[in-house]
């Protein structure tokens, strides 16, 4: 049950961390978030499975702001895609 605690807290922080990131429009509001979420899960389940207790402080640190800095690294990696890729199309229709 623990790791609800991870799981919503990464979430919050992936909301902030969408609020903090530039270009907005770039994305949708649930794409960081989603992110954040979904590797505090792996993180804290892999770091289970290798025998972290639950008691332990690097598993909440590598659960919750390892997962915020891989969403904010796939957050940029995915605004740099959405801007390359827009500037290709407007090129392609002479825009």
């Amino acid at each position: 049950m623990y790791i609800l605690l991870a799981l919503i807290a990464a979430c919050a922080l992936g909301i902030a961390a969408h609020f903090l990131i530039g270009d907005r429009g770039l994305r949708g509001a649930a794409v960081t978030p989603a992110i954040a979420t979904v590797s505090a899960g792996i993180i804290y389940t892999a770091m289970q499975w290798a025998g972290v207790g639950e008691d332990s402080f690097w598993l909440w640190l590598a659960s919750i702001l390892g997962a915020v800095l891989i969403a904010v690294a796939a957050t940029l990696a995915v605004d740099a895609l959405r801007r390359r890729g827009d500037a290709e199309r407007r090129a392609a229709l002479g825009i």
